[in-house]
């Protein structure tokens, strides 16, 4: 019996020597925020095997407020980074040269939220109010959209008031702002939910105002762009992502389950996560990841129109490319 095991163990490993594993690449994403339905794709596509299918080994590194993924990257904490294109091309302008290569959000999800009672019905109406804004990169297009407005926001009758707005809604709960930021998906929730009837706010998206920027982009640094293997790296990690958002639209709540097994912190809950999930499918629908250049064309001519703080002060160059996205669609 013995022999037997023996030589079956030696059958075995002349097996596995003439079989050898083939090594996977890895790729380290760093996202915006902390894990939640706003990332449902990635870890759907982690979770399903799409990443292991395209021969990747990916770590999914969940953000927070003390995060910023340019920083990140130039760090060489990452390969990939989530971030909104406003952000991102600030930091390029800063001398980080962060590149678009995909654009799995096709709608911006960012809104103002205001209280009814405040009188607000209109942006002319936010002349001597105040507004929370969250900042770390994530006020440009806020910035931009006063700027348009012609309202100053050092304050005064005929500006507006900014509050450095946290990561929750308790300036709206608590009546220190007029008005908060807020996402489609998130925080709006929030304020539902504490108890705020929505016939009770008022809403104002910057989609419907003009002025809506790319949110959720993917980027790399475009040095790393220069090595066809890395190229080819990123193509399959798109053509996963992408694979993961499509399953996450077909299967929300799942989607949102494997969101809450990721969560570490065990501050997401089922409701919200699952609400969450199908709030972001509305922003990834239509999208095949591509980044349609007249989008784009839109967030620089919004960011550019800063009145004498524009986010950005030219247009930008190289800030984008379709080599990964076209790669992708040759596999």
């Amino acid at each position: 019996m013995k022999r037997f095991l023996a030589a079956l163990a030696t059958a075995s490993g002349l097996a596995l020597a003439a079989f050898p594993a083939v090594a996977q690449d890895e790729v380290v994403l760093q996202l915006k925020w902390v894990t939640q339905g706003q990332f449902a794709g990635y870890y759907v596509a982690k979770d399903k095997g799409f990443y292991e299918e395209a021969g990747l080994d990916v770590e999914i590194k969940p953000g927070g407020p003390d995060i910023a993924p340019p920083q990140v990257i130039a760090g060489g904490g990452a390969d990939v980074i989530v971030e909104w294109m406003p952000a991102a091309l600030a930091a390029r302008e800063r001398g980080v040269p962060l590149v678009n290569i995909a654009q799995p959000f096709k709608t911006s999800g960012m809104m103002l939220t205001c209280r009814k009672e405040t009188g607000i019905t209109g942006p002319e109406d936010f002349k001597g109010k105040t507004l929370g804004v969250w900042f770390f990169g994530n006020e440009y297009p806020f910035l931009s959209w006063m700027s348009q407005l012609g309202i100053p926001t050092e304050g005064g009758p005929d500006g507006v008031t900014v509050i450095k707005q946290g990561f929750n809604v308790d300036p709206l709960l608590q009546k220190q702002a007029d008005c908060i930021s807020t996402m489609t998906y998130n925080e709006y929730w929030q304020v539902i939910d504490a108890g705020i009837p929505e016939d009770e706010l008022v809403v104002f998206k910057y989609a419907d105002q003009g002025v809506a920027t790319m949110e959720d982009g993917l980027y790399v640094l475009e040095e790393d762009l220069q090595d066809p293997a890395f190229v080819d790296k990123m193509a399959r990690f798109v053509a996963a992502s992408m694979k993961g958002w499509e399953y996450a639209r077909e299967n929300p709540d799942e989607a949102a389950e494997i969101v809450l097994e990721n969560d570490e912190t065990g501050a997401q809950t089922e409701k919200h996560q699952k609400r969450m999930v199908r709030e972001i499918n509305k922003l990834t629908e239509g999208s095949d990841g591509t980044l349609a250049m007249e989008d784009y064309e839109r967030t620089v001519e919004t960011l550019l129109k800063g009145g004498s703080d524009p986010v950005i002060t030219k247009e930008p160059e190289g800030a984008t490319t379709s080599a990964v996205t076209d790669k992708m669609k040759q596999m």
